[in-house]
């Protein structure tokens, strides 16, 4: 079987089970086995896949078909403009949460501050540290990133290597382990989905780690507790900025209004037109 024979082959396999974008599947799964690129598989489409090859592929596909993401099998997954190592210790990093990531630095591009210290909560992989420290370079960012996980931890910290970048990572459970209060920004993609829901989801997304999505009986647990604290380690005039579920935009404004401490800035939509974030600033204090 040759290389566009078996591309053919899974992409028909795949959309008969109603897995969406069955065409790049396909070719990223074979490119990973073979260790080539996708232009290649496009140049060389006549040429024939060693027989382990193609068991390896046909079993990764029949993976793929019972829920299993091809991220978790790659361990790559594209964020921002870096690729980022993932496994199933790590949520696979979303585009949604590039509208978070973007507005961290339209706030940091509007104030121009030099050593702007930030600090993102529940880092997962990373992704969001990393791509913040990459794209405020001019700024000399000075950026902390925690999570609960060691497990997550050591994907971040592999990924702050690969990606040459200078974030300094902590095990912590939100703010437990942080020492400075002095951050020009924090910000968070936290769990928030609701506990009776996850089993819900997709099978894909069932596979990631249960402990990254939930948010607690009402979706809202760690964000009651990110505001609970927050002020504590921002600057007056700090920014609070929240990943939050599509439908949760009016929960968030309502919790937020129990906070003396927090006036809510906007909240930004994602390019689904669903809300995605929230930006809150942390009123002055004497």
């Amino acid at each position: 079987m040759n290389i566009k024979e078996i591309i053919a082959e899974a992409i028909e396999k795949l959309r008969k089970n109603n897995i969406e974008d069955a065409s790049i599947i396909s070719k990223e799964l074979l490119a990973y086995i073979l260790k080539k690129d996708i232009q290649y598989l496009i140049i060389n489409s006549e040429q024939e896949i060693p027989e382990e090859k193609i068991k390896c592929f046909e079993n990764n596909i029949e993976k793929i078909i019972q829920g299993y993401p091809i991220q978790y099998i790659t361990h790559k997954q594209e964020f921002m403009h870096a690729s980022f190592y993932v496994d199933e210790n790590v949520l696979i990093p979303q585009p949604d949460t590039e509208i978070l990531v973007e507005s961290v630095i339209n706030i940091c591009n509007k104030n121009k501050k030099q050593n702007v210290k930030i600090l993102d909560l529940c880092t997962g992989s990373g992704a969001i540290a990393i791509s913040l420290d990459m794209e405020l370079k001019d700024l000399k960012p000075e950026i902390i990133a925690s999570d609960i996980s060691s497990n997550a931890l050591e994907i971040a910290k592999k990924n702050n290597k690969e990606n040459c970048t200078n974030v300094t990572f902590i095990e912590s459970d939100l703010f437990n382990n942080i020492k400075q209060n002095n951050f020009d920004i924090i910000v968070s993609n936290p769990p928030y989905i609701k506990t009776n829901e996850i089993k819900k989801l997709s099978k894909q997304v069932q596979t990631e780690p249960s402990i990254a999505l939930d948010g607690g009986e009402d979706g809202l647990e760690i964000y009651r507790r990110i505001l609970e604290q927050a002020y504590k380690y921002l600057n007056n005039d700090g920014y609070l900025c929240l990943e939050i579920g599509y439908d949760q935009k009016q929960d968030l404004i309502n919790l937020i209004k129990n906070y003396k401490y927090y006036v809510i800035v906007e909240t930004v939509r994602d390019l689904s037109e669903n809300d995605r974030c929230i930006i809150i600033k942390k009123e002055k204090t004497t």
